[in-house]
């Protein structure tokens, strides 16, 4: 699966809505921990075809931001069912953020 861009008129439809768990990543591209963090996502899209991922850029999406008390940077965040299940904040390794998800 692809990594799809999230934004405030498709996140309902991309995240609440999803017939399965999404992954959530909150980055920016001036971010340098942020930059670390997404070729793990990435690989993650790739490998997991169980679930949805996307990334939210905060500098182009504050409302999500805001909306998910979003205050630093990267924010992963789970959804499953439309609700959120799991948060993680900061660089984590690729085995932390599969363990978000099969949480």
């Amino acid at each position: 699966m692809s990594v799809q861009t999230i934004t405030r008129e498709n996140f309902d439809e991309l995240v609440l809505q999803a017939g399965k768990p999404v992954l959530v990543d909150f980055w920016a591209p001036w971010c340098g921990p942020c930059r670390m963090v997404s070729p793990l996502v990435d690989e993650i899209a790739e490998e997991r075809s169980d679930i949805e991922v996307g990334k939210v850029n905060v500098d182009e999406q504050p409302e999500l931001a805001m909306r998910f008390g979003v205050m630093s940077i990267p924010t992963l965040l789970v959804f499953k069912n439309g609700e959120l299940a799991q948060t993680a904040v900061g660089a984590r390794p690729k085995e932390e953020l599969l363990a978000l998800l099969d949480a």
